[in-house]
């Protein structure tokens, strides 16, 4: 109640003035003046009064009295009349001041921004009310008239000393995930496909302002040109453009795996591979194309294609700053079809894949081939095990690889390490539970050898 408060509060929170169509334009029956300031020109005006009573009440009447320059978009009274009824207030005065401090914020532009400057886009409020205290977005929607966050720009253009002021006709409140979704037509397809059959699992946890959130968004284009090949279930996949428990900017991201709110049939949730090396690109399949709309319980970031499940192929291919020695060994001529085998959901899946790292094969004296290569290959697959971290103790040894041996685990200060079937022991995990739908990834740091005795 108090965030949908906040949000009409916003929206009255700037000062109202008429299109500067005349020298002194008339607002609320009263001239407005170029020359004097937003605030000075709020109090004379009839229309701003409520709006004058929660600058004062929040405490930004020097804020907005400086020099600026700003740009105010304006509720009137009748703004925020409706929104105080809407959510049962009988004044300001039932308010918090911090939450009032931030709804009027978030009706504050740095700039001056006339009506010919503005373009369908995102702009930051000086709100602070956004995850990590980070600014808010607001969209501009500039397809018919001038919309801010769902709010119609009435009257444009009201010049003042410190800025201008565009009026709006609703109180732009401190949006959610769900808010920004619905504000922005470009993300009709994937609200769409959210709210499909009066779903509303996406809504609800999308609305939590208790936990913080990461979305990857797909744009219309991409829901439209996505054929689902390989038919996973929709809620699923979107689930899997989500992180939970982490607003994550643009800043933050750099090569790296998360976990998102995607799980396959044991509830393990699912990876997702993040490389910033030419822009941002997630599962070596989607590349995002804007980044940091940032809301109250998280953070947008707008991608060109919908991220499908993943296999355990998926991340060996994406992650070529790791796995690219791998992916040549698995793809080499003569080798049996590697990619085919681990990139099925349903024969001899899951598979358990133990991943060596570049750095692991470029420490072996050669490289094998042919069929001792085949058997080295085989060795780091278990099929029908998904083995995660947890599962793992002192001592286990695993299930047959798919070469024939076992190998043994062994726990030491909280970690484990590998022993393979040639012996060859304190081999080290260095990246765990890299999760796909088909199964599990264990990065490590040497390349495992079978018993060639055998």
């Amino acid at each position: 109640t108090i965030k949908k408060f906040a949000a009409a509060v916003a929206s009255t929170c700037v000062l109202a003035l008429p299109a500067a169509a005349a020298e002194n334009p008339m607002v609320g029956g009263a001239a407005m003046y170029a020359d004097k300031n937003i605030v000075e020109n709020a109090v004379n005006s009839a229309d701003h009064e409520t709006l004058v009573a929660a600058v004062k009440a929040a405490g930004l009447v020097e804020t907005l009295s400086g020099p600026g320059p700003f740009t105010v978009f304006a509720p009137t009274n009748a703004a925020f009349e409706a929104f105080l009824a809407d959510n049962n207030f009988a004044s300001l005065d039932d308010v918090p001041d911090d939450v009032l401090e931030q709804v009027l914020l978030n009706h504050v532009v740095s700039g001056d921004l006339m009506s010919g400057d503005l373009s369908t886009t995102y702009v930051s409020s000086l709100s602070t009310a956004g995850v990590n205290e980070m600014n808010l977005s607001l969209f501009v929607d500039t397809a018919d008239g001038v919309m801010i966050n769902g709010s119609t720009v009435t009257t444009a253009d009201v010049d003042a000393s410190n800025g201008v002021v565009h009026i709006v006709d609703q109180v732009i409140g401190l949006p959610n995930l769900v808010d920004h979704a619905l504000y922005n037509a470009n993300f009709s397809e994937v609200v769409g496909a959210l709210t499909m059959d009066g779903n509303t699992t996406f809504t609800n946890l999308l609305s939590d302002g208790e936990q913080m959130f990461t979305v990857f968004a797909p744009v219309n284009e991409a829901f439209t040109a996505f054929e689902n090949p390989n038919g996973n279930e929709l809620n699923t996949i979107l689930a899997n453009h989500v992180i939970a428990g982490a607003s994550l900017a643009a800043g933050d991201l750099m090569n790296m795996y998360a976990n998102t709110a995607a799980t396959n049939e044991d509830g393990d949730n699912l990876s997702i591979y993040v490389n910033v090396d030419d822009g941002v690109q997630l599962n070596g399949q989607s590349m995002v194309v804007v980044s940091d709309v940032v809301t109250t319980n998280g953070i947008i970031h707008a991608v060109d294609t919908v991220i499908d499940l993943p296999t355990v192929v998926t991340f060996a291919v994406a992650d070529s700053e790791n796995f690219s020695s791998l992916v040549g060994a698995l793809t080499a001529e003569g080798q049996p079809d590697f990619v085919s085998v681990l990139s099925s959901t349903t024969d001899n899946a899951p598979f358990t894949v133990f991943a060596p790292i570049n750095s692991a094969f470029a420490a072996l004296e050669e490289v094998p081939s042919g069929e001792t290569l085949t058997a080295v290959l085989n060795h780091h697959v278990i099929a029908e095990a998904n083995i995660v971290s947890g599962d793992l103790s002192d001592g286990l040894v695993s299930p047959a690889t798919l070469e024939g041996d076992s190998v043994t685990f062994t726990e030491a200060d909280g970690s484990f390490t590998i022993t393979d079937g040639a012996g060859n022991m304190g081999i080290a995990i260095v990246k765990a539970d890299v999760q796909a739908i088909n199964g599990v990834i264990h990065a490590v740091d040497t390349v495992l050898i079978p018993d060639t005795e055998n």
